[in-house]
């Protein structure tokens, strides 16, 4: 990651320059494995947030002080807490991405809680093959075991005219998933916007884990896809929570002055960081301008 990377006092020079590029990801793999011990879907999110930080800072080339400000809201949040302990070192596991992806495939097409297991499965997939020393067994396990704990959600029979497109086809999911986030956004003004923020999270982890060659594992989860998109459709129900809509702002995550404006006690559980990861990545993948003007002119509804 681009930036000045801030470090606990106890972390030494030569530690600090071994931990620099990555340190997000080990930070927020450690959450992830060690989420199931404690609040597995909250803490789980907050490690899902570290790897997504990372990745949108690398992939959309943040400059240094927006990636380094990033970086300052971990430390002065979770970086530091039992949550992102350091695991006993190991010996990497053989085929650890395999055993994840078996884990999340073993859903069998139910709707789990929003789609977080195949949210967090993508994250720690990617963490263990750009870090793959921490791929040991407790970390693994971990992972599997926290997949394995998501509940069934609003687990309605998918409308069988949504069909989207095959996931390995990259430019044609995003537009899909854009598309029905875009809607989302529309239809839950006032509801707050999760809806339209995890259809781009979950259907963009589904299009990642296609892309890294796991279109097996990415496609287990099309049953449980459509679902959500199904269950997005229909809009609020009754009971639904009313939510204050965001205040209406020009600043987007890709400029410095978006993160200084945030509070370093308002990071939630890493929505700010997720969101913004995928839509980045969905519309680089997507390249249809018309459809991204469309999302810009509503995004501040979602960031």
């Amino acid at each position: 990651m681009a930036g000045s990377m801030m470090t606990s006092p106890s972390v030494t020079a030569a530690e600090e320059k071994s931990l620099t590029d990555k340190r997000l990801i080990t930070l927020g793999i450690n959450a992830l494995a060690r989420s199931h011990k404690m609040n597995y879907f909250g803490d789980g999110h907050r490690g899902a947030a570290m790897i997504s930080a990372h990745m949108m800072c690398v992939d959309n080339k943040f400059d240094d002080p927006t990636a380094s400000r990033i970086v300052d809201l971990f430390d002065k949040s979770w970086a530091n807490t039992k949550l992102c302990e350091p695991f006993p070192a190991g010996d990497p596991v053989e085929k650890a991405t395999e055993k994840v992806g078996k884990a999340l495939a073993e859903g069998g097409g139910v709707l789990r809680q929003v789609g977080h297991d195949a949210i967090f499965a993508m994250h720690a997939i990617k963490a263990f093959r750009l870090l793959p020393e921490t791929a040991t067994p407790e970390r693994v396990q971990g992972v599997c075991k926290l997949i394995k704990a998501f509940k069934p959600w609003r687990d309605v029979k998918p409308d069988a005219d949504i069909d989207p497109p095959a996931f390995s086809d990259s430019k044609a999911a995003a537009r899909f998933i854009l598309k029905e986030a875009s809607d989302a956004i529309d239809r839950f003004v006032g509801f707050g916007q999760g809806f339209a923020g995890h259809m781009l999270t979950f259907g963009q982890s589904l299009v990642e884990m296609a892309s890294m060659g796991d279109v097996e594992w990415a496609e287990s989860c099309r049953t449980a896809f459509r679902k959500y998109v199904t269950v997005t459709r229909l809009g609020p129900q009754k009971g639904d929570r009313i939510i204050k809509d965001h205040a209406f702002s020009k600043l987007r995550p890709d400029e410095t002055q978006y993160w200084k404006t945030r509070s370093e006690k308002s990071l939630g559980l890493g929505h700010v960081f997720k969101y913004p990861y995928a839509y980045y990545d969905l519309i680089k993948r997507a390249k249809d301008p018309e459809l991204e003007k469309e999302f810009e002119a509503k995004a501040w509804h979602l960031f």
